[in-house]
Order: C-alpha cells, then structure tokens, then sequence
C-alpha cells in the first residue's frame, strides 16, 4: 500500500515538474513519431517505424532519464539545493554511464521491469541518486569538477564531464570499469589496451574464472571473450569510452554529418551528448532524414530517496517521450560514447567505427591508431585521487560559469 501512494505521488510530482520545462526550441511530438515509416538507429540497434512501434517506445522507457532535481541536500554542505539552469551537461553525462553501467550489468537488452524491478538495476540507479555518498551523484560530480577548474554550479561542456566521470569510475568497485577519455582526436589502442587487460592474481584459469565471477559479468551479455592463446594471462576490464570532438566552427561541417549518423547505428552506442550553447541534451537515435532523438534533461523533479522500506519511486527516472532536433541544428562541440564489453567487443568497433570516420577521401572524424604518438607523454593508468573520497558510499554487491563549447578542442 505505502509503495503503491509512493508511486502515485511520484506520478503526480512528475505532472507538476513539467511547469518548470526549460524550452528548447526542438520539436516534441509523439514518439515514435506519426507517419514515420522508415528505419530508426537507437544506441546501436535499428527499428522499423511503422512495424516496431511498441519496441521502439518500451526500450527508449527503459533507459535511465536523468534530469534536474531540487531539494536534495546542499552541495558541499553549503552550496545549491538544486541544479536547474546549470546541471544539464552534468545530467546528460549521468545519463550516457547510466546506459554504460545497465549494459555492464543487465546486457544491452534489459528492459524496465515496474512492477519486480531487477536487483541489479537498483543498484545502479542508487548510484546516480541526488545524494552526497553516491558514486555518480550531482554532488560528487560537481565537486570532482573543481579539480578540472569548474566552480560548482557553473556550466559543463562534453569534455570537461567526461574527465570528471573517468575520475569518478576510480571509486567505483563493483562496476570495475575503464573509462577512457580520448585526446586531441585520437583513440590509441595500444593506452585501450594497457587500461583494460588485467592480470589476475594466480594467473590460472581458476583464478581467472574467479575474477570474472567477481566483476560481475552481465547474464544476460554476449559472451564474446575469444581473446585466442593469452586468454588464460588476463582478463578484460568493460570499457566506456567518451571521444570529445569539435566537428565545426560554429555548426557542424557538412563532411561529418553522414558520419555522425553511422554512429548510431554501430552497435557499442552510447550516443551522444552535446546540443546548444548551455542547453546539452543526450542524443540516443537518428532516422534517415537527419533527425536525432534526444532525452532531455530540462525538467525539474523533486528529489528522489530511499524510503524506509528501502524503496525507490523510480518513475520519475523513466519518460516515454524523446525530443527530436534536425542534426545541422546541432553545437559542433560533442561527445561520442561507446560501450564494449569485452575485447572482442573492442575489436568489432575498431573495425567498424575505422568504415565510418574514413569515409571517402574528407578528413577523418577522429584517429585511430594502434600506437601512442611518439610526441605524447606516456600513458599513465588513472586512479583513485587519494585527496578525493567518497566515503558513505555503500557499494553494491552480489548480495545485496558557463558553457564551453570549444574546451581546448582542435576544429576538424
């Protein structure tokens, strides 16, 4: 009974939120959108408009939206209450490693349960509540930001979320991922690699068996560990992979459109983050006309806790329907996102994202290359910032001041 005028409360919050609605300027409209016939890319898996409709709607409902909030405890223990106006970049990222994070421990596949919600999954959206000691929060991230020289409350570009979400995997134990952030365009597999294969104590195949079990491989996730003669000498850590980009001055350059669409349509997506000047949205599908579809973060909802019962009103943390946006209404400064799994998984993408950014004889997107620039500094692994603690956390376990578009980018 408490549960169920929990939700409806939730329901009626979430009716309320949309009086605080940020415009945007996108069109919204039905999803999937009326009259639409053809195919439609969504983080790596295509639909058929007109045939797939409810699959299109129930999978888009299943991936965490995560927008402003209000009324949380202060950041810093003295700062905002709430992130309206400022914290939609930082949402945005939120959203990006949240799918990242679902598809480490659900698979790519996981739909939202309302009724008998997977363990699993709970654990992961507590670590994105609006609360001080988890990993992933408002807090946390605007807090981590000031080491990449953000004040809190201050606006976030692609970029600079991405840096703070790589620190802030450090922390987080029970996920055991990779979170690289590729420079000046360039995705080295040699740094992907050094990042990834771990040794594992023993260096047996028992011990290897025991630390896969202990990562937490997903159930419901291909398994596609043919790593060939050295699969017994390491194991491989699931990496998230954010590539910063500028394709353009103050638009995006015609040469990368068809690019970025491909994208989409690779199956290690996690979108895109990016939008307009202070207004970043995260973009998770196209269709043939260049039309992206997009999660907003630009409502504000009230708080969400723990109850006393150990419940979580998680409706407000799912919405059926997307934004869309024409892509050459698009800010040139973005951030691709890619999940893979294992490194079979990495390999697949690096053969399918090299079709996509050499694309006829333009300028590629970005680089790939098997090896580190002989003018770069070595690669250093990251860690956890010994003067930055997440102290309350309680990590799952098995049982259990403005935009800034540019960022330092090179324009392509």
């Amino acid at each position: 009974m408490k549960m169920r005028q929990s939700s409806e409360y939730y329901r009626w919050m979430s009716i309320i939120a949309c009086v605080t609605y940020e415009p945007h300027g996108a069109v919204v409209d039905s999803f999937p959108p009326r009259g639409e016939e053809g195919p439609m890319w969504i983080l790596g898996r295509e639909y058929n408009c007109r045939c797939d409709h409810r699959r299109i709607k129930e999978y888009v409902q299943s991936r965490l939206w995560v927008t402003y909030r209000k009324g949380f405890s202060p950041i810093g223990g003295l700062g905002p209450t709430t992130d309206q106006g400022w914290g939609c970049m930082l949402r945005c990222g939120q959203m990006m490693l949240a799918q990242a994070l679902i598809c480490r421990h659900l698979g790519r596949d996981w739909k939202w349960n309302k009724e008998y919600p997977e363990e699993a999954y709970i654990s992961v959206l507590k670590m994105f509540l609006d609360k001080k000691d988890s990993c992933y929060s408002i807090h946390q991230i605007a807090q981590m930001g000031v080491s990449e020289g953000k004040e809190v409350g201050h606006w976030y570009g692609p970029n600079t979320v991405a840096q703070v979400l790589r620190k802030l995997a450090a922390f987080d134990h029970w996920s055991n991922i990779a979170v690289h952030v590729a420079l000046d365009n360039t995705v080295v597999k040699e740094d992907i690699r050094k990042l990834c294969r771990k040794v594992p104590s023993g260096n047996t195949s028992s011990s290897s068996q025991k630390q896969k079990s202990k990562t937490g491989t997903a159930l419901h996730e291909p398994q596609q560990q043919n790593l060939g003669a050295h699969c017994s000498e390491y194991t491989w850590k699931p990496l998230v992979l954010f590539i910063p980009l500028r394709l353009g001055l103050n638009e995006i350059n015609e040469v990368y459109v068809k690019r970025l669409t491909e994208c989409f349509k690779i199956r290690q997506s996690l979108g895109v983050i990016g939008g307009k000047p202070n207004h970043a949205h995260y973009f998770i599908g196209v269709n043939t006309e260049n039309t992206l579809f997009f999660l907003d973060p630009h409502t504000t909802q009230p708080v969400v806790d723990i109850d006393q019962w150990g419940h979580i009103a998680d409706e407000s943390y799912h919405c059926s329907q997307v934004s869309q946006m024409f892509i050459s209404s698009l800010d040139p400064s973005i951030a691709l996102g890619f999940y893979c799994h294992s490194e079979a998984d990495f390999e697949d993408w690096c053969k399918n994202i090299t079709k996509v950014i050499y694309e006829k004889d333009y300028s590629p997107m970005f680089e790939v290359t098997d090896n580190r620039p002989v003018h770069w500094p070595p690669f250093e692994e990251p860690g956890e910032d010994k003067s930055f603690e997440i102290t309350e956390f309680d990590y799952p376990t098995e049982e259990d001041s403005r935009y800034e578009s540019d960022e330092g980018f090179e324009v392509l």
